[in-house]
């Protein structure tokens, strides 16, 4: 435990001790606080980061917490990564940002670790090394903004973001008025005040049992941010005196099962079915889409949040946050599972709470939406998967059969989707092609522009498809993560221009309707990310296909191996059990 855990192998480990002591001598560590249990701290401030500008303000926090309790506090530097300053895209780094913190944790001595981090890719990332390293670990969110405002109104980064652009595309908005609301959309610190991908991870990790209760919803720039902080580096502390328990501890059935649902309950980001997945895997447990879908039926939405309801994040709290959800659905969560802050979930429930806000919180008998946020798909064009948010979608478009209007990447979609002479009208699918996780680091492009023409028309939404992801803070009917992607010649990379395809919400289909003889002719349409890099090599080998969680194939724990080609249809067969569902329903 301390200084002398796990010692650089000189082949004499007396040596590598003295030798270790001298060198953190140099920094002004007496002897003293060297035989304290060591807490290490994530720094992930960066210039390149505007959620973890206030990083620096909580780390300091957590180092009194840890002092506090009679631990050593060593702050250690981690990837950062910011959702709109990466490219491709951050979901491509967040492999990289779980793979060095992982070994960072494992390499480095520390008997526990306080991990801070809070945009998109950053707490799944780190959850991620949690489990892998498993270490004695307290997740500590870096908190959601606070609202900003235009002409009366709230204001929140991304939903309202897209709502204005939109306008700016039909026209109805000027080029001037669109930058001042551009000022004002994200006002301070912290990480989008809607639920999206940020607040739905953080709501998970705290369902999970892997932060302190209450951490999840609390604003960046309030008072109470920096306490949780203090109270993390408190717990963190007396786990590395204690020994643990350490994260896989937290991460099992019972609580993935209730992460599932309260994923269902917020109406929460799509990505985080992704997360969730690779999270649990790490643990070596499995999700499957169709039990997802059961899950689904039986929870209701009871969160009011943009983009699906009218709150805020701030709101929330406010309104009890994750604890809130816990007591309004007691009977649907599994109450019983262990909590970083010692005991069970339900003990860190105030049942006796007489005030609820249920314009945030809504009762149960009285619901957002009767079901939950999200469904998965499958069919002749989503063999293995495909997810809708329903909740943020148009109901009237859920039973459908349309016409293909393909693009074959991102680029050819932004290059063409506003093409005056693109023969497309509203009731055609718009269909994007290699927006995968080999083909392009799976980027936030499913959410498909309506072309201005259409707009100009006032169309608000059409149905939109790919193998892409898109930002949790959007709405539409959006079908994303089709699976296997274009670019492991999955059927998405067969359909043409013209093709019909159905889509039906109620019977959980999503069929490309053209027979199998003509399929058989077509060339699949495979374009790759091109990027030239020892990384980028690693990635397009490594990684697998959103339903594995795109988790690099050699980090899963579970026994469940993806398919060399990288669309996964054993282990997804294995692991989701849906690959036989889905080809032969």
């Amino acid at each position: 435990m301390g200084i002398r855990n796990g010692l650089t192998d000189y082949g004499d480990p007396e040596f590598a001790a003295y030798l270790r002591g001298a060198f953190a001598s140099s920094m002004g560590f007496s002897e003293e606080a060297l035989e304290r249990p060591i807490v290490g701290i994530t720094w992930t401030a960066s210039d390149f980061n505007n959620c973890h500008r206030l990083a620096p303000e909580l780390i300091e926090a957590v180092k009194r917490g840890v002092l506090m309790e009679g631990g050593l506090p060593m702050v250690f530097p981690t990837i950062s990564l910011g959702e709109g300053f990466l490219n491709p895209t951050s979901m491509y780094f967040r492999n990289m940002l779980a793979m060095e913190t992982e070994e960072m944790v494992k390499g480095q001595p520390m008997d526990a670790v306080v991990m801070v981090g809070g945009c998109d890719k950053t707490i799944p990332g780190q959850a991620m090394a949690a489990l892998s390293a498993d270490v004695p670990a307290v997740m500590l969110p870096v908190g959601p903004m606070m609202t900003g405002s235009f002409e009366g109104e709230r204001l929140g980064a991304c939903t309202d973001c897209r709502r204005y652009w939109g306008q700016y595309r039909a026209g109805g908005l000027s080029r001037e008025r669109l930058s001042l609301v551009k000022q004002r959309l994200a006002s301070t610190a912290g990480t989008c005040p809607v639920m999206g991908t940020a607040s739905t991870m953080a709501s998970i990790v705290e369902t999970l049992g892997l932060a302190l209760p209450g951490s999840a919803t609390i604003p960046a720039v309030a008072s109470d941010r920096l306490r949780i902080a203090e109270e993390s580096g408190r717990r963190a502390a007396q786990l590395a005196r204690d020994g643990g328990p350490s994260p896989r501890t937290f991460v099992t059935e019972a609580s993935v099962r209730n992460a599932l649902r309260m994923l269902l309950a917020i109406s929460g980001s799509t990505n985080a079915l992704i997360h969730l997945t690779a999270i649990a895997r790490r643990a070596g447990v499995a999700i499957d889409l169709q039990r997802f879908n059961e899950l689904s039926e039986e929870t209701p939405v009871v969160v009011s949040l943009k983009p699906t309801g009218d709150g805020y994040m701030e709101d929330f709290h406010r309104a009890g946050g994750v604890r809130a959800v816990l007591r309004e659905l007691e009977d649907r969560f599994d109450l019983d599972t262990p909590n970083i802050a010692g005991g069970r979930l339900r003990d860190h429930i105030d049942f006796s709470e007489e005030w609820r806000d249920h314009r945030v919180v809504r009762p149960v008998d009285d619901p957002v939406s009767p079901v939950g946020g999200l469904v998965a798909l499958f069919g002749s064009l989503a063999p293995t998967g495909a997810i809708l948010k329903r909740a943020a979608a148009t109901p009237e478009l859920f039973e459908r059969t349309g016409r293909a209007i393909v693009f074959t990447s991102p680029e050819d979609l932004a290059e063409r989707i506003d093409d005056p002479d693109l023969d497309v009208t509203a009731d055609d699918f718009l269909v994007m092609q290699n927006g995968g996780p080999i083909a392009s680091g799976m980027p936030e492009a499913g959410y498909l522009p309506i072309p201005k023409k259409l707009l100009a028309q006032g169309v608000t939404d059409m149905v939109r498809l790919s193998d892409a992801r898109m930002s949790g803070t959007a709405y539409g009917t959006v079908v994303l993560h089709i699976s296997p992607e274009s670019a492991v010649g999955g059927p998405l990379s067969k359909v043409r221009t013209g093709d019909l395809i159905r889509l039906s919400v109620r019977d959980r289909r999503l069929d490309l309707l053209v027979d199998e003889e003509e399929l058989a002719r077509r060339e699949p349409e495979v374009r790759l990310l091109a990027r030239k890099s020892a990384f980028a090599r690693m990635y397009r080998a490594e990684v697998m296909q959103a339903p594995d969680g795109c988790d690099f194939r050699s980090a899963v724990d579970d026994g469940a191996e993806a398919c060399a080609d990288g669309a996964g249809a054993g282990g997804v067969a294995e692991v989701t059990g849906v690959a036989a569902a889905g080809a032969g329903a």
